[in-house]
């Protein structure tokens, strides 16, 4: 059999493998006393594993603000599965309905979420553009302790104390052209943290001729999740990853390798058998703030309330069970430049084939620089 002919049966086996993810979308109304109503969608990588799972929180900006959870799904991580990108992470999506992000509301939901999950609370990533920038920034300034890494999309802040924002790695990216949120609130978060001393774990890139809504595209990009997975609390020291690149030319390539249709979703209502009436909030429409709507990609399409044909809509009549956790805690591998996968077994006292099963990757992948391999 010939060299070439071989090869296209180890791509063929390796993409008929994943091919395919299947990821359930939950949608909490009125289950964090006093917060959001959020989603959260988690990956079958979290049940097949029964291990410790990384988390994303998005938060969006002004144009979903609402009462209705679908409008959450219009860009952002949710709409990037959708599409077919794979994120192997759970993703909270709470709603604002109007006004500023309060970080303690976001707090709650996010404590809620790890009781219910087998979450890596050293693996909590936190991403926000425009008015979810915003909130990006209030989060970190009074709870960066729970952060492993951030990206923060033409936001700002009103606040002059950043000092917390030094303690994380932070990945702030604005594009000159942006007419909603000008580039010069990005250079007053340097500013202010500067102030505070290193900046040793901060990012900045000012996109030349790149406006407020060009900056959804980057949710469709794997380098950005790549990016964030990168990071650990149990770093030590943390440092920033400077060896993943973004630039504003990567936001073509947004949707070339990904497939709409690829991904299969399950949309899940959470609900009690009794609802706590102090659990019960109200919300109202928000209005417009000086924050203009985001401009949704525009080869992203809204969701419809209707499941399209790789969707299927499930009501439970009982909240979703959390996987048992795992008898011993998993541990992980940052791919590092020269790893093989040989090299990663030895030093773990583990097997190829384990760390292949593990995550779900053949023997011939090609090991990308911060990924995180699950080795135990």
């Amino acid at each position: 059999m010939s060299k070439i002919l071989k090869t296209l049966i180890i791509t063929c086996c390796c993409f008929a493998a994943t091919a395919q993810t299947n990821y359930t979308f939950i949608t909490h109304h009125n289950v964090v006393k006093n917060s959001y109503n959020f989603w959260v969608s988690v990956p079958d990588t979290y049940e097949e594993e029964r291990g410790e799972i990384p988390v994303v929180l998005f938060l969006h900006g002004a144009s979903l603000r609402g009462t209705d959870l679908n409008r959450v799904r219009k860009y952002g991580p949710l709409d990037a599965i959708s599409m077919g990108r794979d994120i192997d992470a759970i993703i909270i999506a709470p709603q604002n309905p109007g006004g500023a992000w309060d970080s303690y509301k976001v707090l709650d939901i996010l404590n809620w979420v790890t009781k219910q999950y087998d979450v890596d609370t050293n693996r909590i990533y936190l991403i926000g553009m425009s008015l979810g920038g915003f909130g990006t920034i209030e989060f970190l300034a009074n709870h960066a302790e729970k952060i492993a890494a951030s990206m923060e999309l033409c936001g700002g802040t009103i606040r002059k104390d950043l000092c917390k924002l030094n303690t994380v790695p932070l990945w702030i990216i604005h594009g000159t052209a942006d007419r909603a949120v000008p580039v010069s609130r990005a250079q007053e978060i340097y500013e202010s943290m500067k102030k505070c001393g290193s900046t040793d774990l901060l990012r900045l890139d000012k996109w030349a001729g790149v406006n407020h809504g060009d900056l959804a595209r980057l949710f469709y990009l794997k380098e950005t999740y790549q990016w964030l997975f990168a990071h650990s609390k149990a770093d030590n020291p943390r440092q920033v990853n400077k060896e993943i690149h973004l630039k504003s030319s990567d936001m073509k390539e947004a949707y070339k390798d990904i497939n709409r249709g690829s991904n299969v979703i399950t949309v899940k209502a959470y609900s009690r058998k009794k609802q706590d009436p102090d659990d019960m909030r109200r919300t109202d429409d928000g209005d417009d703030d000086e924050v203009a709507a985001d401009k949704k990609p525009e080869q992203s399409q809204a969701k419809p309330e209707t499941p399209t044909n790789n969707q299927t809509v499930e009501k439970p009549a009982h909240k979703p069970q959390p996987a048992t956790k795992p008898t011993t805690a998993a541990k992980y591998h940052t791919v590092k430049q020269g790893d093989t996968l040989y090299a990663i077994a030895k030093k773990y006292h583990t097997t190829v084939d384990k760390i292949c099963k593990l995550n779900k990757i053949k023997e011939t992948t090609i090991l990308q620089i911060g990924r995180k391999l699950r080795v135990k």
